[in-house]
């Protein structure tokens, strides 16, 4: 038995709690895979330098428009993979070896689960660790789901965790789901020749943007994938490399590979939770109060495992408050989750924050709402671009912000400024008309959205 001032499970967020203000505790850090968890190896870092490349591509394809002869010649999968990859690879093996040299860091491989209160047991490839801990942090992120009419087909599929180091892009693929994994990598592996079938029991693809952009954004995927929306799939049939996938309106697709982009489900029933004193809510996160700690006393839980809002930098600002934590327990700070924004880096691009309209319909909130289209702007007009936009949402009593949402080039980087509104509490007339908007830049069609706005 192996006792630790602090134990983490999970080097994904995890691992950035731990700092040189620890140096003077005896730390553990728990992983059974590559350090960096989900967002350095299979999730936001490589996807978003593939969606990047298939940017580019689709840049060359449509050169015409600029009156720019070029002619695309192909994405050249292996070496973007390589490309991609080996950046991914050495930058986990780094972060690792990091830990290892620091000196106050002991790193154990394998699986951890909670054996009683702060003990753990540690399932290597060599047998099993057992250690104690006076804190424990929790941070074992998520997974994809995937459905029993996949899972119990034996058939092969894919999903975000291994698509994106495939050897070869498919011929067609079919895409089990219309959330952001699924419409980012639609994107990519269009790009890079795959013929496209998407996959989505809504009405429309992502479905919890707000609806115009959800509707804007079926539209544009209409006009590039085959989309069925609408449907579920009842069974999957067929052998490795020619799959049939039928649906419940009695249709089928034929596609050689599958991904499942459903969602995503927390790793707590991995951990024994229950032995270690751990309550779950309903859908297996782990409760945290806001402070992050867990109905365990000295169990502090971050990320996937437990956040309402699983994006990466959630999960690195409750990295920062449970550090703070572990080290002022007599001063505590709270995560805060509102205003928190994100981005679908897809074609067109995609960002938000705060409400979306149908949901200020819902909760009955009184509301004002003004878009802007890309092409009322000169930088729209140098962009060539037809169906960008961005749409802000108001409170007429408070001339304050609810939401706001962004559909085409650069939105992800033109939402800060509402975001930044929306968290230091600034009103729409002052964002709109103190400060300076660069003329011709792409944000004054942020700035002119907030203008409309009837307040």
């Amino acid at each position: 038995m192996r006792h630790h001032d602090l134990v983490v499970l999970g080097a994904g967020s995890g691992n950035a709690v731990i700092d040189d203000r620890f140096a003077a505790l005896d730390v553990a850090v728990v992983e059974e895979g590559p350090f960096g968890g989900t967002c350095l190896n299979r999730g936001c870092i490589p996807s978003k330098m593939l969606a990047r490349t298939a940017d580019v591509m689709d840049t060359v394809r449509e050169a015409g428009r600029f009156d720019v002869d070029a002619a695309p010649g192909g994405l050249r999968w292996p070496q973007v993979r390589d490309r991609v990859f080996g950046r991914v690879d050495r930058q986990a093996c780094e972060g690792e070896q990091g830990r290892r040299d620091s000196g106050f860091v002991t790193v154990h491989r394998g699986r951890a689960r909670f054996t009683g209160e702060r003990t753990l047991v540690v399932e290597t490839g060599r047998g099993e660790e057992r250690i104690t801990a006076d804190q424990v942090v929790v941070a074992v992120g998520s997974r994809p789901v995937v459905p029993p009419s996949v899972r119990d087909s034996a058939l092969p599929y894919e999903t975000s965790d291994t698509i994106m180091r495939r050897r070869t892009p498919p011929r067609h693929l079919a895409v089990l789901g219309g959330g952001y994994i699924a419409a980012e990598l639609a994107h990519v592996f269009q790009a890079a020749g795959s013929r496209i079938t998407v996959i989505e029991k809504q009405g429309t693809l992502l479905a919890p943007q707000d609806e115009s952009v959800s509707r804007a954004y079926t539209r544009h995927a209409r006009s590039v994938f085959d989309v069925r929306t609408g449907v579920e799939l009842t069974r999957l049939e067929g052998e490795p490399g020619r799959l049939r996938l039928r649906l419940d309106d009695g249709s089928a697709v034929e596609a050689d590979t599958l991904l499942v982009a459903v969602g995503r489900t927390p790793n707590s029933d991995t951990i024994d939770a229950d032995r270690a004193g751990i309550a779950l809510h309903e859908d297996g996160r782990i409760v945290v109060d806001a402070q992050q700690r867990t109905t365990a006393p000295g169990v502090y839980a971050l990320g996937d495992v437990c956040t309402p809002v699983p994006l990466k930098h959630v999960a690195n600002r409750e990295a920062q408050v449970v550090a703070h934590n572990l080290l002022h327990p007599d001063d505590p700070v709270a995560t805060d989750h509102g205003a928190v924004p994100a981005a679908v880096f897809t074609r067109p691009q995609i960002a938000q924050v705060g409400r979306t309209e149908q949901e200020c319909r819902d909760d009955g909130l009184g509301c004002t709402t003004a878009t802007r289209r890309y092409s009322d702007v000169a930088y729209g007009w140098a962009l060539e671009d037809t169906t960008g936009f961005c749409k802000v949402i108001a409170d007429p009593g408070t001339r304050r912000l609810l939401g706001a949402h962004i559909l085409g080039p650069q939105a992800s980087t033109l939402i800060q400024p509402l975001v930044i509104a929306m968290s230091l509490g600034i009103d729409v007339p002052t964002l709109a008309r103190t400060p300076y908007w660069i003329h011709p830049a792409l944000t004054e069609v942020v700035a002119n959205a907030l203008l409309d706005l009837d307040l």
